[in-house]
């Protein structure tokens, strides 16, 4: 595995007078945006811990006439999964100066019990063991956000004109994260990949304790 990748495990390696690895500090830099006040944010987040395995993914998004950017680091420690999310402003209520804001969560690992990994593969007869794929989507739930959908209820009878109330599902979708090779390159991609199974692998051994 390459040493300048977005995603590291069991990384310990920490530059000088700093709690996180080399290699995140790297790679938050290379994303550009405000690379110290989301170190930061990590630093309290983390308390001291060591990160196992992190991802950060950096985005722009495109709303009416404004660009706005964001960026997302996952990271693990030895007992949790830290989250943390910066995106900027422009002048509102708050204040007339641009502003950024980073916030960040603490989930223990025994909390996380969905990591669903979704993989797009273009020509899937031509794919070998170990490819990177085109895109993959990483969504972790650990149960902070429920997702109510609800449809009317079907009847089998076609001619019923009861009314059968109402069906749905509870799904808990916390947190996703898509990455395509088209727009953040195929070491992303792999990256978010290793990730996820860093991740599966250190809440499955939790759940088996």
């Amino acid at each position: 595995m390459r040493d300048d990748g977005p995603m590291r495990e069991r990384t310990t390696h920490t530059r000088a007078g700093h709690d996180l690895p080399v290699a995140l500090l790297k790679d938050l830099e290379r994303a550009g945006y405000y690379p110290d006040l989301v170190a930061d944010c990590l630093r309290t987040a983390v308390a001291g811990e060591s990160v196992d395995a992190f991802l950060v993914h950096p985005e722009t998004t495109f709303d009416a006439n404004e660009v706005r950017r964001h960026v997302t680091v996952l990271a693990t420690t030895p007992s949790r999964l830290v989250v943390a999310h910066a995106d900027d402003h422009g002048p509102d209520d708050h204040g007339p100066e641009p502003y950024a804001v980073c916030s960040t969560e603490s989930v223990p690992l025994s909390r996380v019990h969905s990591v669903v990994v979704s993989q797009v593969v273009t020509r899937p007869a031509d794919h070998r063991p170990g490819a990177v794929p085109a895109e993959i989507s990483l969504t972790l739930g650990w149960g902070a956000l429920q997702r109510v959908d609800l449809e009317p209820a079907s009847c089998p009878d076609p001619n019923c004109e009861a009314d059968h109330g109402y069906t749905g599902s509870l799904t808990g979708d916390d947190l996703t994260v898509r990455i395509a090779s088209a727009a953040e390159g195929a070491d992303a991609v792999a990256a978010a990949r290793s990730f996820a199974q860093a991740l599966s692998s250190v809440t499955s051994a939790v759940t088996s304790r």
